[in-house]
């Protein structure tokens, strides 16, 4: 028989042996549990059923449909300076660090080493060097070092994939601070638009209360009155005052967390101007419900990854239960004796190659642990999903309800304040003519303030329905278009198991 022959042959028995004394380490049937739930298989509401009419979905600048060009300023500002921003900036650029970190294990990997040194040698003629004995020489090398793993079980490929999803979903997050914070910007400064209105409100409440105040007096001196009037319309006058510095407070309040949401001192807070907020477009969804909408959420698609980097885990802890099998090699010189660089010599020049076996015997249970630990954390991953799928479902379907809500409640005060206006009036007309005293004038006009600040925290609320739902959305940030296919997040489907 040929002598190659011979040596494929004796590869393949070392080969055949190495896999039967691996097979006494086997993965006990350890195997996840967990499965993704489909986001179409969920059930929607009346809200979401109905909201599938439409077709359209909201802009990446989804806030300028307030038609406010500072908070459109402020928004873009924020995002660019935001230490926030800056901060998951910076885990994407880590995660993507070590993910070329794990991916380099894949490579050829070649390293030099070298050592020049005076070495002394002992002066005992029984135990010590022979004929170096008694004497100092050189003892120098320099050598080139390689090894290339085989991956024949798929472990480091498995790696540095779960290192690549493991980036996708910092990408994710990243995404979702950036809506968060957007989000945030436009909800505060919705608010400080509402102070502003209210403000108006209670200035102009405390402009009639001086006026009743007056008139009380007025009808006093003339005989008509009483003090009781006149302390009557005296009381409300300090809590109208004190309410027109709560809201001086918190307008100045809602500048600063303006600024310390963009990055920003109060300084630059301080010169925001009064908000000028409308919105006149509604919001209309796309048309794949629910599928479509879940898939353009960050904290969705960041969950996706999370499950792929976990599915890949799986792979990574399975291939351990194999041989892991090298291919190393050295190129160097050596010499002990002689000049400092005689060793360079061409006479000096060694060499290695050959494959390294790594056989997994006994662990102590180890690699079924890790195994263990890789399925049961694919588990909670997978239910970490389906927690946010459902969350994130709910989350829509309380928006859609709330818009409704608010675009009915915005019809019912706005009827509510013309008829205030109109017995205000009515009241106005009726003093002109002399068919009534000027208190029914006041008490119309003291109804028509409450209504039109009740107006005011509907059209508000109306405002951050809007940027509730266009969150809960996923913003326009179309984070769809990052997310994984439904193969890398499922679990291998079969582990080879080599039990005795």
């Amino acid at each position: 028989m040929p002598r190659r022959i011979i040596r494929e042959l004796g590869a393949l028995s070392v080969l055949a042996l190495t896999l039967n004394i691996s097979g006494c380490i086997g993965t006990g049937g350890i195997a996840p549990q967990g499965k993704t739930l489909a986001a179409n298989e969920l059930a929607t509401d009346e809200a979401i059923q109905a909201a599938a009419r439409d077709a359209h979905w909201p802009t990446r600048q989804w806030w300028k449909a307030y038609g406010d060009p500072q908070l459109d300023r402020w928004v873009e500002q924020s995002v660019q300076g935001s230490p926030s921003m800056a901060m998951a900036a910076a885990r994407v650029r880590q995660a993507k660090a070590m993910a070329g970190v794990v991916e380099s294990a894949e490579s050829l990997q070649i390293n030099g080493q070298s050592t020049l040194k005076r070495h002394n040698w002992p002066a005992d003629q029984f135990y010590g060097p022979g004929e170096l004995s008694d004497s100092t020489t050189w003892d120098n090398n320099a050598a080139v070092g390689l090894s290339y793993a085989l991956d024949l079980w798929g472990r480091e490929h498995n790696a540095s994939e779960r290192a690549v999803d493991l980036a996708h979903m910092t990408v994710a997050q990243a995404r979702q601070a950036r809506l968060e914070l957007q989000n945030n910007i436009v909800r505060v400064y919705i608010q400080l638009s509402l102070h502003y209105a209210q403000r108006d409100i209670v200035e102009a409440t405390l402009a009639q209360q001086e006026q009743i105040l007056e008139l009380a007096e007025r009808r006093l001196k003339g005989g008509i009155g009483t003090h009781f009037e006149v302390s009557q319309a005296q009381t409300p006058l300090p809590e109208t005052h004190r309410q027109f510095d709560a809201l001086d407070e918190e307008i100045a309040l809602g500048r600063n967390q303006l600024a310390a949401l963009a990055g920003k001192g109060p300084g630059n807070g301080a010169q925001l101007q009064r908000p000028s907020l409308a919105l006149h477009t509604a919001l209309k969804l796309p048309s794949a419900l629910p599928a479509e909408l879940l898939g353009q959420r960050p904290d969705v698609v960041a969950s996706r990854w999370r499950v792929a980097a976990q599915a890949r885990g799986i792979e990574v802890a399975h291939a351990g239960f194999y041989p892991n099998v090298d291919l190393v090699g050295s190129l160097g010189y050596m010499a002990t004796g002689g000049g400092a660089l005689e060793f360079l010599t061409g006479k000096k020049f060694n060499y290695s190659v050959g494959p390294a076996i790594t056989l997994p015997i006994f662990d102590g249970g180890r690699l079924r642990s890790e195994l263990g630990e890789a399925s049961a954390g694919y588990d909670m991953a997978v239910a970490a999903y389906n927690q946010t799928l459902v969350d994130a479902l709910k989350n829509i379907s309380d928006q859609l309800i709330r818009r409704e809500s608010m675009d009915k409640q915005q019809t019912f005060a706005a009827e509510s304040v013309a008829s205030a206006r109109k017995t205000y009036d009515i009241a106005m007309i009726a003093y002109q003519r002399g068919l009534t005293d000027y208190l029914n004038v006041l008490n119309a006009q003291t109804l028509l303030f409450r209504q039109q600040q009740i107006e005011q925290q509907v059209q508000a609320a109306r405002l951050s329905a809007h940027a509730e739902l266009v969150t809960a959305l996923g913003g326009g940030l179309q984070a769809g278009d990052d997310a994984p296919f439904e193969q890398k997040t499922q679990a291998p489907k079969t582990l080879a198991v080599f039990d005795h």
